[in-house]
């Protein structure tokens, strides 16, 4: 008795597994459905300026797309006046409910990917750069809020035309346009009304209820 009451569990257990394990795959497959994601290599730039209260400026140069061997930190050109560095790998993010934004970013002419860097917590960072790359987006509207705050660097770079083909697959097959329903508005004879005055059905009304009175 208590053998098959074991079995019984053990049969529910692996059944409760099963539709969990099924749960999670179908979640799993319905955020891919939503969300798609592409790694992109960053470089940040430090330039030399005229300024007397400071040496150097920083700034987001370009976006690598893929993987890169080179490890954040790692200098990728110097020249006069300037030195290029790997800031890191980090993902670019495609969310169906952003379509409209990345419709904005395409007709732009050339599309950009906005890179968000910020000053590091520390003064080398975990990179050894004084600032991190906090975001890589190429939604303009979501640029647009860490460029409104004034406390980060927000650069706008030439989107490659790689990735505008993946963007603009991803908004081919996401994006839908918002129907436009026009408000309709009860129709009243103009002619029959003047500025300033009670509208001529209404005193009609009123003149019918006292007659009927």
């Amino acid at each position: 008795m208590n053998l098959a009451c074991n079995r019984a569990v053990g049969a529910q257990k692996i059944a409760c597994d099963q539709k969990a394990e099924l749960a999670e795959s179908e979640l799993a497959l319905t955020l891919s459905n939503k969300i798609k994601s592409l790694m992109v290599g960053v470089v940040l730039a430090r330039e030399t300026i005229d300024n007397p209260w400071q040496d150097y400026r920083w700034r987001p140069l370009e976006v690598l797309i893929g993987v890169s061997d080179l490890e954040a930190g790692a200098i990728v050109k110097e020249g006069d006046g300037f030195v290029h560095y790997f800031a890191g790998t980090f993902p670019i993010e495609l969310h169906r409910k952003d379509t409209p934004a990345y419709v904005v970013n395409l007709e732009n002419t050339p599309p950009a990917v906005y890179v968000v860097a910020c000053e590091a917590d520390d003064d080398d960072g975990e990179t050894g750069l004084p600032y991190e790359i906090r975001l890589v987006t190429v939604s303009p509207f979501e640029a647009q809020d860490f460029l409104d705050t004034g406390e980060d660097v927000v650069e706008a770079i030439e989107m490659a035309p790689p990735l505008q083909v993946w963007l603009e697959d991803f908004v081919a097959a996401h994006h839908v346009e918002e129907k436009f329903i026009k408000r309709q508005r009860d129709r009243v004879d103009l002619a029959q009304e003047k500025f300033g005055q009670e509208p001529i059905e209404l005193i009609r009304r009123r003149q019918k209820r006292r007659f009927d009175a």
